[in-house]
């Protein structure tokens, strides 16, 4: 079976035309995607044009089986796939838009010390369709539509690395983005990567203005490798080389994360590194203090010391903010709630009775 959510309007004007069906039905068949519908909730459309795609294409690629709320309005999701595989978002309203983070894969290869995500490796990628899906339905259970939105904001940030599934993700920012669609602006996309610098350039040569962000969380190669594998490949120089690529490009700001992870690099010394790393760049610190996963036993700074290294970055002129951290309640980290879900007594049984 194929994800009708992974076509484009043009996709689906040939689909409905090959089809011998009239051309409008391209449009109606369209707003039933956005809105996220299923077939027998499209009661405008013909039951013979109904039985004949449903035989061959999912209306729907994701569905919401557990929510979670926290004290903050945060909202973290839990999806099922079409083939059982799980995986996980946050809905974070904000007063100036309402951002949901999604994943791009189910699971992680890039093995980064204080991940939940990897733990278990790289399951597969998802398709274009199925990380759209997860804006559809999100969009919708916050009372959204195609033209009022619930869903304003989308990071790239859940389970997986974007740039490790380029493809699809390429093809995701181009169905989120268009008039046909839910029509979200690139410019309201944040797309954060470990650190892959080849595909950093793919990405700044397609134009697609979207708000780079990248997992840097180290000032020195020595200290990044012990935290990110990823370094070993496509070290700091690297890494800083295709972000002023992307810049040159764009001329978009790019912005570096920075986990605060206790014992490792939020001393004093790693803030004065950081800050002569990025002195003069075109770019924006964005603060972490860690969440603790159980499984990697890394754990996060007092806020006294956040304090202290933001005070270093800021009277070295570098741009620097603190993330504001929510659905900590909710397990809000990357990949915990998809491990709880996999280690359930439920989720077991269901696997053993298949």
């Amino acid at each position: 079976m194929l994800n009708l959510q992974d076509l484009s309007y043009q996709e689906i004007q040939n689909l409905v035309k090959e089809q011998g069906f009239p051309k409008f039905r391209a449009d109606q068949l369209m707003d039933m995607i956005v809105r996220a519908k299923d077939w027998s909730e499209c009661t405008n459309l013909p039951k013979a044009m109904v039985e004949k795609l449903s035989k061959e294409y999912f209306a729907t690629s994701v569905k919401v089986v557990e929510e979670f709320k926290g004290k903050d309005g945060a909202k973290k999701y839990l999806y099922a796939l079409r083939d059982g595989n799980v995986i996980e978002g946050v809905y974070m309203p904000h007063n100036y838009g309402d951002t949901l983070c999604v994943s791009t894969q189910v699971g992680c290869r890039m093995g980064c010390s204080f991940c939940a995500s990897g733990i278990g490796g790289l399951v597969r990628n998802l398709t274009a369709g199925e990380i759209l899906g997860q804006v559809l339905v999100a969009n919708r259970l916050n009372g959204g539509t195609p033209e009022k939105r619930a869903v304003t904001n989308v990071v790239l940030m859940g389970s997986g690395e974007p740039l490790d599934n380029y493809d699809n993700v390429i093809k995701f920012l181009a169905l989120v983005s268009s008039e046909k669609g839910i029509n979200i602006s690139p410019r309201n996309i944040s797309l954060s990567t470990s650190g892959l610098a080849d595909k950093v350039k793919m990405l700044a040569d397609t134009g697609i203005p979207v708000t780079l962000t990248i997992s840097l969380h180290a000032p020195t190669d020595e200290k990044r490798s012990r935290l990110m594998a990823v370094n070993r490949k496509f070290n700091i120089s690297t890494l800083i080389d295709s972000a002023k690529y992307y810049f040159e490009k764009t001329r978009r700001r790019y912005i570096f994360e920075y986990a605060l992870v206790e014992g490792e690099n939020s001393d004093e010394e790693s803030a004065n590194e950081l800050a002569k790393l990025l002195k003069g760049l075109p770019c924006h610190v964005n603060l972490i203090n860690l969440n603790y996963v159980k499984e990697k036993g890394l754990k996060g700074v007092k806020n006294d010391l956040v304090s202290r290294f933001t005070e270093v970055l800021e009277k070295n002129g570098i741009s620097v903010t603190t993330r504001r951290s929510m659905g900590n309640d909710i397990e809000g980290a990357c990949g915990q709630l998809r491990r709880k879900y996999l280690e359930s007594e439920n989720y077991l049984k269901k696997k053993d009775e298949e």
